[in-house]
């Protein structure tokens, strides 16, 4: 069965041109899109994944970069539904098709995604990777992969390296980009659910950007200042 266009045909089905503007709209141009929502695209997913029985089979990183490569936005989130079946599965040798998924039509969406749940499942899974891998990433060039360093512990609650979180965050303070400032208050936000007093004590001791200080604060008491 050719996968490709038989997922295409059920993509072109649901298509909506004025909800393809307002999509595109929405992630600043960045993509074309069919304008398929995501209920709708989940719908097509699960007729997909029913037809093909493609998930039966090992993760296919060519299929993953086939669907990434397509030009509509519906397509690299297909890839990541498609990556979403196999998150317990993932192995250290699958890591190299993450980072091209992330350094390749990158923007904020895919890249939370990808950071959040792939690499953060894997790094969990993994910890070594984290002097192997993460270490380097939060230094990179490409910013997504310092994005994706910050927030992999997104979910760990509990199991938060916090040494590394704080650590990650300090090599990325004094950066200009609009997308790391917000990730490390996101990082904060999240993790002052779990240790409020450390994030307090972490927020008032550094210097961090406005914006990542006012995003880092948000679930401490209201009247509260850090």
């Amino acid at each position: 069965m050719d996968y490709i266009n038989r997922l295409k045909q059920l993509f072109e089905n649901e298509k909506n041109e004025e909800q393809a503007v307002a999509m595109a709209q929405y992630m600043k141009n960045q993509f074309p899109f069919y304008g398929i929502k995501t209920p709708e695209r989940r719908k097509c997913m699960s007729v997909f994944f029913k037809e093909t029985g493609i998930l039966a089979m090992p993760l296919s990183h060519e299929f993953c970069l086939k669907l990434w490569n397509m030009p509509e936005r519906e397509w690299q989130n297909a890839a990541l539904d498609y990556l979403a079946n196999y998150i317990d599965k993932l192995e250290v040798k699958d890591l190299p098709l993450l980072k091209t998924l992330i350094t390749t039509k990158s923007w904020w969406d895919t890249v939370d995604m990808i950071a959040s749940k792939q690499v953060g499942n894997l790094v969990l899974r993994n910890p070594d990777l984290i002097d192997t891998i993460m270490n380097d990433w939060v230094i990179d060039n490409n910013m997504w992969l310092r994005r994706t360093a910050i927030l992999f512990q997104l979910s760990y609650k509990g199991q938060t390296n916090e040494r590394i979180l704080y650590d990650y965050i300090l090599k990325n303070a004094d950066s200009k980009e609009f997308f790391i400032q917000k990730a490390i208050g996101w990082a904060l936000r999240e993790y002052s659910k779990t240790d409020p007093e450390s994030v307090k004590n972490f927020i008032k001791k550094t210097e961090l950007a406005p914006l990542s200080r006012r995003e880092g604060s948000k679930h401490f008491l209201k009247g509260e200042t850090v």
